[in-house]
Order: structure tokens, then C-alpha cells, then sequence
């Protein structure tokens, strides 16, 4: 039976029956035994493994980190990288029969066809098209791989990041980057493996979870840092408490949580992780203001980057933390551009499109240059796409609406040959009908570029082999030319 007492505030507390005492002393007394003879012996100790500890590939790696420059809201590939002279010719006219699908779950079928005001250009050797909206990037083109035939699931905003960032369209499975994490760790300890910025105030759709572990520990999960004059806030601690006073701190903190876990396994992966956070922090203070401090830049390069113009400077800043963190061994980096759907343009898109194309357009064909220039763009993959693409026909007149069944992202560097076009839609730009790469296609094609099998990156959740590509998709190894 077990024995009971009062506790000083009135409350039963139990304490240990004599079986149950027996029991854990003697274990107790063997576990004393066994740590003596295994712990000064170093064949049988075992190491203390850190989760997020650099893990070999499964075959050689192209890249060896990932920037994904996201532009939230589903910017238009008529407008920029996909040209449709029908789309023109049958401005005003209803979408012909012969391209729409056999069940129609959007209205829009029936909206007038909205014509595109672009101006067309081929460039570079390659003499892929480019819309006048990204002259920048059009400078870049030889170095890219444009992919025409993307497609998904997601008809809105949360399904679509929600599948473009995890695989899925319903929240709570692991994100891309934090899979990455879990299959490579990292090459600096020192700094976050995984880091998310955003350009505004306003939250992308679904917020952490795009970032989140879902059923994995939560250490692989992204970090978000800060794309102003403080990316990290509060990182070095009061001037008057000692590098030995703060260490100690911690420790006692570690303890104290390790032993708070210790009997509440379902809260582990939360505790683990923010011991984890606490260590990585103190061990931030040496390395990441030196990594996003700009003022080590040259005027040079922040102008390469956008920072002479109010409409380019805040991405512009990202994308220079961008690269200066995967120089320093940040495996994947996610830069939100319009967070909060700011390309969502279901009205005006002129306005829309032209201001959000000019805001990224040079920030994102400085991070290309430079990390050419300094040769990382070799070892880095650069993605650029948002959760969707838009549709031909109008919606309120002059704007369009979403359109997963068929749209534009574009790769560089990390191994991918550029200068190629890969994939198209349809005349009217509405659905992909050539190699076409779903969102888990994505997934795998990244995954393999970084030397993943993504069909042997597994955890298992409930006895359930789980992989990025919740199970699905195959790597387009056709994209390394």
C-alpha cells in the first residue's frame, strides 16, 4: 500500500511505498555500479549526440544551403516569366472549352479573359523570356532555370503556403527547411540551421506553423530573426553580468529542466528544444552580431542590393543577411517578400504587380551576383516562386485570381543549370501539360540537390514512416542539365 502525509499546506502528498523504495534503491545502487565501470572507460561511454550535429549525404550534394526567396500571395507568371499571345488575341472573351477542366470548382471559367500589358523581352545567351517588370532579374537569366509547370493543391492563401512550406495543405506537418535541418544539421552550431525573415509587420499565412516541426522535435524548427536595424533583439545580456555568471545560469536552467522532463515525457521535445535555444543563444553572442552586422559592407554592394531606395531596402537588407548567413554555414534561409498576401492581386493588379516586381526585383538580382561573384552560388540554391500562380481571366475587372493548376518558380545556382527553361502551361497559361513538377516534386528536387534521397529521409511518427514529401513526388534531376 502507499503511505500518505500531509504536506504543510494542508494538501496529501504521496511518498513511496516500501516495494517501491526497495525497488528504486536498488536499482539505485546497481545504476552507481554500472556508471563507475562504464564511465572512465571511453570504448563503452557513450558521447552526449547533438541533434543538430553536420550528418553525412547520402550521395555527393550540389548545394550546400538554401535561400528561398518567397514572394507571398501568388505573383502572376503571365506577367513576368510566361508569355500567352492568345491570352491577348481573346482579350475580353471567355475562356474557350477546350481549356478548361472536366469539373470546374472555380467560377472564373466564365470571367473575361484580362490581357497582359507587358512588354516582352528575351535575354541573355539563353534568350529566356522576361517580363519589363523584372529587368533586374532578366539580367540574371543564364544563371536560372525557370520552371513553367509547377502545380498544387491549395485554392487560397493557407492551403497554398501551407503545402508550399510543409507538403501539405492542412497545417501541422514539418516544414521544409526544419526536414532539411533533421536530414543535414548544420556546418556552425554557432548560429541558427534554419532562419525565416519577413519584410513587414504583417503575419505570412499560417505563421510559425510554415516555419514549425509539426510531429518532429521541435529543435529543427525555423528561427525568425528581424529584418530591421536589430535582426536579434536582446541577444547580449546586461553589461554588468560576467560571461562566468551568465554560464552559470544556464546551467542551473539546463538542470532544472532536464529534471522537470525527466518525468513528463510528452513535454520533451519542447523542453529539449528551449534548452537547445538557451545554449544556441549564449553561443549567438560570439558569432551572429559579426553575421548581421552590415556595416562590414561596402556601399557597393548594399546598392547592388537596393539599399539607395526606400521601395528596395528592406528586402534588399534580407537578402544581404541571406547570404552573409549561408556564408557562415546557415543551411536554409526563407525571405518572405509581401508577408500578409501583399501579391494577392484580385483588383488592380497593374499597381499591385508593378510595385511588389520593383520592390524585390533588384534585391533578389543582387543576392544572384553576388553570391556569383564570391562564388557561393555554386554551393547555394537559390528558389524563387510564391504558394500559387493567377489566372487568365479577370476577376473585378482588372485583376486575377488563383490559379495552382499551373505556374512559374525559378532555381539558380546549388548545382542547377541556368539558362533553361523547363516545363510549359498551356496556351492560355491556366494548366501545366509538360513536365509537371508538384509541390513534392519541388520538395524532392531540393532535397536531392542537397544530397537527400528524399524517400530515406524518414521519421517515424505513430509507428508511420513520414518523409518530406509525405511520401510522394520524385526529385527532376533533369534540372542539372
Amino acid at each position: 500500500m502507499t503511505i500518505e502525509k500531509s504536506s504543510a499546506c494542508g494538501r496529501i502528498a504521496p511518498v513511496l511505498s516500501r516495494r517501491e523504495m526497495l525497488l528504486s534503491g536498488g536499482a539505485g545502487f546497481g545504476a552507481l555500479a554500472l556508471r563507475y565501470l562504464l564511465g572512465d572507460n571511453p570504448l563503452l561511454a557513450q558521447p552526449a549526440v547533438r541533434p543538430l550535429s553536420a550528418r553525412p549525404q547520402h550521395f555527393a550534394a550540389k548545394a550546400k544551403s538554401v535561400i528561398f526567396c518567397f514572394m507571398e500571395g501568388g505573383p502572376s507568371s503571365l506577367d513576368t516569366f510566361d508569355p500567352k499571345p492568345l491570352v491577348n488575341r481573346l482579350a475580353g472573351q471567355r475562356i474557350p472549352n477546350s481549356f478548361r477542366p472536366v469539373i470546374t470548382p472555380m467560377g472564373e471559367f466564365y470571367s473575361p479573359i484580362l490581357p497582359s500589358r507587358r512588354r516582352w523581352t528575351r535575354h541573355g545567351q539563353s534568350g529566356l523570356w522576361v517580363s519589363d517588370w523584372l529587368p533586374n532579374i532578366a539580367e540574371c537569366v543564364d544563371d536560372i532555370a525557370v520552371i513553367h509547370s509547377c502545380w498544387a493543391n491549395g485554392l487560397n492563401h493557407s492551403n497554398g503556403v501551407s503545402q508550399m512550406n510543409t507538403g501539405s495543405i492542412v497545417g501541422g506537418r514539418p516544414s521544409l527547411g526544419a526536414w532539411v535541418t533533421y536530414g543535414l544539421g548544420t556546418d556552425n552550431e554557432n548560429l541558427p540551421a534554419f532562419v525565416v525573415m519577413q519584410d513587414n509587420a504583417a503575419s505570412v499565412n499560417n505563421g510559425a506553423r510554415n516555419w514549425g516541426t509539426g510531429f518532429m522535435p521541435a529543435v529543427y524548427q525555423g528561427t525568425r530573426i528581424n529584418a530591421g536595424v536589430e535582426p536579434i533583439a536582446h541577444l547580449n545580456p546586461p553589461a554588468q553580468i560576467s560571461p562566468e555568471q551568465q554560464r552559470g545560469r544556464l546551467d542551473l536552467l539546463a538542470e532544472l529542466n532536464r529534471e522537470h522532463a525527466a518525468s513528463r515525457q510528452a513535454t520533451g521535445s519542447e523542453l529539449d528544444a528551449r534548452i537547445n535555444s538557451y545554449e544556441l543563444a549564449y553561443r549567438m553572442q560570439a558569432q551572429a552580431p559579426e553575421a548581421v552586422d552590415l556595416t562590414q559592407e561596402t556601399e557597393e554592394t548594399k546598392n547592388l542590393y537596393g539599399f539607395n531606395d526606400p521601395l528596395t531596402a528592406t528586402y534588399g537588407r534580407m537578402c544581404l543577411f541571406g547570404r552573409r548567413l549561408v556564408e557562415r554555414g546557415v543551411r536554409f534561409v526563407q525571405l518572405y517578400h509581401g508577408s500578409g498576401s501583399k501579391w494577392d492581386a484580385h483588383r488592380n493588379i497593374e499597381t499591385n504587380h508593378a510595385t511588389n516586381c520593383r520592390g524585390s526585383d533588384k534585391p533578389v538580382a543582387g543576392l544572384l551576383k553576388d553570391l556569383k561573384r564570391r562564388g557561393l552560388l555554386d554551393s547555394t540554391l537559390v528558389i524563387w516562386g510564391g504558394e500559387f500562380g493567377r489566372t487568365p481571366q479577370s476577376e473585378a475587372g482588372d485583376g486575377r485570381d488563383h490559379n495552382p493548376y499551373g505556374f512559374t518558380m525559378w532555381m539558380a545556382g546549388g548545382g542547377v543549370k541556368g539558362g533553361q527553361a523547363i516545363g510549359s502551361t498551356d496556351e492560355m497559361g491556366l494548366h501545366a501539360v509538360e513536365d509537371r513538377l508538384h509541390v513534392h516534386d519541388l520538395h524532392a528536387t531540393i532535397l536531392h540537390l542537397l544530397g537527400l534521397d528524399h524517400t530515406r529521409v524518414l521519421y517515424r511518427h505513430q509507428g508511420r514512416p513520414e518523409r518530406a514529401t509525405v511520401n510522394e513526388g520524385e526529385a527532376f534531376v533533369r534540372i542539372t542539365g
